[in-house]
């Protein structure tokens, strides 16, 4: 199987689909200002003693919750101030999610990557403005997707004139409240632009705790590595200094203490992968 051999840059100074992996990472709703920094501060400082390259995510609106009563965000404008001033204070490059063509061209002024959300990867309207913006597009697999229809999401951005596109795979729905990671879709999908593991979303249960998503974050080694071992061009992981209070996704995120080993058992499996 050919895999896709050309490169995605992320900035002028980070490639992904080369030599060096990359990391996007942080909380999962842009909480507070201070949570994003401590979050990133330390993840940065961790990826620069492992040789990793650091995008820093968060989302100012989480769109996409199992109840009107959950947590979406800080709000739109106070949200991307957040990441607009993480990004300057950190001096990272930053992704974050879009939910609707109307925010692309706002978000694209404040971010270096656009993320497209699985449920919204057939989203053709969606895709096309994020192509638009010219930024770097990050799409989600959708949990409902075969891997190789993936590529025509692609198209669509490509069809634009963004060749800078890559994509994520997070799970596929495997009954009710459940998702499963098939180690061949890496490899199916590296076909057609570099991709990167969302680990912390692939251990999710979506819904599964009644009205919120729960997750079984004991889990997350296990695939991280496979799919460290399997070939990938970058991870997603999403972290928090207390997950037991994050406002979004704490089950499945991995607890900021714990990163820094997390980052170097990762690192062993994806260097004996590239050293093949």
């Amino acid at each position: 199987m050919e895999l896709f051999k050309n490169k995605v840059s992320i900035t002028d100074n980070i490639t992904l689909g080369g030599d060096r992996m990359v990391l996007f990472a942080g909380p999962c709703a842009a909480e507070s200002y201070d949570i994003c920094m401590e979050t990133g501060t330390q993840v940065k400082k961790i990826c620069a003693e492992l040789g990793i390259d650091y995008v820093f995510k968060s989302s100012f609106d989480k769109a996409n919750r199992t109840s009107s009563g959950s947590y979406r965000g800080p709000s739109v404008d106070m949200g991307l101030e957040i990441l607009s001033m993480v990004r300057n204070d950190l001096k990272v490059p930053v992704v974050t999610d879009v939910h609707e063509s109307s925010q692309c061209a706002e978000v694209a002024a404040v971010v270096d990557v656009l993320q497209i959300p699985a449920f919204l990867c057939r989203q053709t309207d969606l895709l096309i403005a994020a192509a638009k913006t010219g930024k770097p597009v990050k799409v989600k697999k959708g949990q409902f997707m075969a891997p190789e229809d993936m590529q025509y999401a692609l198209e669509k951005i490509r069809g634009e004139g963004n060749q800078n596109v890559f994509l994520t795979e997070r799970g596929s729905s495997f009954g009710y409240h459940n998702l499963v990671v098939d180690m061949r879709s890496l490899p199916i999908m590296r076909q057609y632009s570099p991709v990167v593991f969302d680990v912390t979303h692939s251990i999710q249960r979506p819904g599964g705790l009644g009205g919120k998503s729960g997750g079984d974050r004991q889990f997350a080694p296990y695939l991280a590595k496979a799919a460290a071992a399997v070939g990938v061009d970058g991870f997603f992981i999403e972290t928090h200094p207390q997950p037991e209070k994050a406002l979004s996704d704490g089950p499945n995120m991995v607890p900021l203490r714990e990163m820094k080993e997390f980052l170097i058992s990762i690192k062993k499996h994806w260097d004996l992968s590239k050293a093949e």
